[in-house]
């Protein structure tokens, strides 16, 4: 299964079972104080980022890959959504021939396949940012005790292609979310989508890995880019 069937077969379960990235996009939109009125919203989901306004805006823009999680998205006459994969240059110079105030994605764009000509595409479009990108710290401890490499950038990496296109404030987030059990640990990922991709691991290593993990928690690790 791939990162776009993924999410939109746990569409309907995204936004119950997703409370980092609702966390994430809590102090995403704290940073936003200029009230834009024009809204690009990349990899807008079920509308966390729309639900989350709370001045007038004139004209929103959603943009996911998913139709499973468009289809969920709020509808208004001021609202757009574009069945749209963000990897695909072609969209950016639609989006060229739009003026927004304000371009916000939260927790999407470390699915992207090439994160540095991603940010380029954006900062094509000469408007202040507000992003949040997962790390491959998140899950570290998982990983490592699974033996097996990350699937997303490390923060070094990651705050370098920030650096390299925008000229912004960029924050660290870090947060850890307890299980009662391992087993629970591995149905919240499963069902949530975070674990898209990685079912590499075979039935007698998922056991190990569930009997050997040391934690009660994930964690995870988060870098926000900001520009006034």
């Amino acid at each position: 299964m791939n990162i776009q069937e993924s999410f939109s077969q746990n569409a309907h379960t995204y936004g119950r079972l997703n409370i980092i990235q609702k966390k994430v996009l809590e102090a995403l939109m704290e940073k936003i104080d200029d009230a834009p009125a024009r809204i690009l919203d990349i990899g807008c989901g079920r509308g966390g980022v729309y639900k989350a306004i709370d001045w007038n805006i004139e004209q929103f823009i959603g943009m996911d890959f998913a139709p499973g999680m468009l289809a969920l998205h709020p509808k208004n006459d001021h609202i757009i959504l574009l069945q749209q994969d963000f990897n695909d240059p072609a969209v950016f110079k639609i989006l060229q021939t739009k003026k927004f105030d304000r371009i916000i994605s939260s927790s999407a764009l470390q699915w992207a396949t090439d994160l540095d000509a991603t940010l380029a595409n954006i900062a094509s479009l000469n408007t202040p940012v507000s992003l949040s990108i997962f790390t491959s710290d998140t899950f570290k401890t998982l990983h490592e005790t699974a033996g097996i490499p990350p699937l997303l950038r490390s923060r070094e990496e990651v705050l370098a292609l920030a650096k390299k296109h925008f000229n912004t404030q960029i924050d660290i987030l870090q947060y850890t979310l307890a299980f009662p059990s391992v087993r629970e640990m591995f149905r919240y990922m499963k069902q949530s989508g975070v674990g898209v991709g990685r079912n590499i691991l075979g039935y007698k290593e998922m056991k190990r890995v569930m009997e050997t993990y040391p934690l009660d928690h994930l964690e995870y690790e988060i870098v926000l880019i900001h520009q006034d």
